[in-house]
């Protein structure tokens, strides 16, 4: 049977700690907790479970806390957890047998990540995969009876284990803070962290969120290194920023710099809600609402192709007195949340 260290960083994580330990303390074999600047009663919470708890100076960089978490390990395996994550009592007893029974070739475990749509988060799907188990020490083998090589990839296993997650509160407005603060630092930020910036404002930005990540997303535009897909992503952020702040000359701007390179369900999306709300044009805005759920596809937002772009069609539909159309419509948006019901992944709602 493998052995398996808990890693977790945590800061101020008093109201759930608890909740998260008393699901998995008695399936790992040691518990590390590395605090990142405290002021209520975590740490003394952790001290109930563990001996292994570690002060490090909060540096706005969540990979250098948890690379200092797993510097700690001493154990075959490493589970990360986060403190607003808990395991059901039927999850509990599947990671009890994938302690039993994994063979020591893999080197991740992913897990399902399931209610991820409680609080707006960066992602498309209620339960989608994430990696959570790692082997701490990798072993390099040779593969390929001739031109042998070294195998690069990891051995990923997909379990069944179902990690719930249950946050108190969104981390929407954090996570915008330390995206604002790596730019103001001039942080150019990698394709990654500009799709998932680009994600969060979408979906939890704010007016000035918005207004503060301009400069940000202007300068992607005219970055020759960005490629077409972090281009789009900029003119959706850009479009939404103009549009919120009344700029009906910066919004257009952006808005068709991205029809003019195909198009997207965010930007159809934004026109449809700028002739509904700002130029009071329902006929208008249900052109663009259904261009957004037919005609084109969403690359950040999943939604903004399916609800919400039909939550448009009705609201116009009704406006103009089509009653027929706006109840066809209806039909259609009773199937989609069916049908992502039934499936493993759940399309996000997201409120403009």
């Amino acid at each position: 049977m493998i052995t398996i260290s808990l890693c977790m960083i945590v800061k101020n994580e008093a109201a759930v700690l608890a909740r998260c330990l008393d699901s998995v303390a008695d399936l790992v074999d040691e518990i590390i907790i590395v605090d990142t600047g405290s002021t209520d009663r975590t740490k003394e919470i952790g001290a109930g479970y563990t001996d292994r708890i570690y002060d490090f100076k909060w540096n706005y960089d969540f990979s250098a806390a948890r690379n200092y978490a797993f510097s700690q390990a001493s154990c075959d395996y490493i589970y990360s957890a986060d403190a607003d994550e808990v395991l059901d009592e039927e999850n509990r007893e599947r990671f009890r047998r994938l302690k039993e029974q994994l063979l020591p070739e893999v080197e991740i475990v992913q897990m399902k990540y399931g209610n991820q749509l409680q609080y707006n988060t960066v992602y498309n799907y209620d339960e989608e995969y994430r990696p959570k188990l790692f082997k701490r020490l990798r072993h390099f083998t040779w593969i390929e009876p001739i031109h042998e090589n070294i195998r690069l990839q990891p051995v990923i296993y997909d379990s069944d284990i179902v990690i719930t997650h249950m946050p108190k509160e969104s981390h929407g407005s954090r996570d915008l803070a330390n995206f604002e603060l790596q730019v103001r630092q001039g942080r150019r930020l990698s394709r990654h962290l500009h799709n998932m910036y680009a994600r969060e404002l979408l979906i939890a930005g704010e007016a000035e969120h918005f207004k503060k990540a301009c400069a940000c997303f202007e300068d992607s535009v005219e970055d020759t290194e960005r490629g077409g897909e972090e281009l789009a992503e900029a003119f959706c952020v850009l479009s939404r920023a103009y549009r919120m702040q009344k700029d009906t000359l910066g919004f257009f701007r952006y808005a068709m710099k991205a029809m003019a390179a195909g198009g997207c369900s965010e930007i159809c999306l934004e026109l449809g809600l700028f002739y509904e709300q700002d130029q009071q044009d329902p006929a208008e805005a249900a052109m663009w609402y259904y261009n957004a759920a037919y005609e084109t596809e969403p690359i950040l937002i999943l939604d903004s192709g399916g609800a919400q772009a039909l939550e448009g069609l009705i609201r116009c539909h009704r406006q103009m007195g089509q009653e027929e159309q706006a109840t066809e419509y209806e039909r259609v948006l009773r199937g989609l949340s069916d049908e992502s019901l039934n499936n493993s992944g759940r399309m996000a709602v997201t409120v403009v």
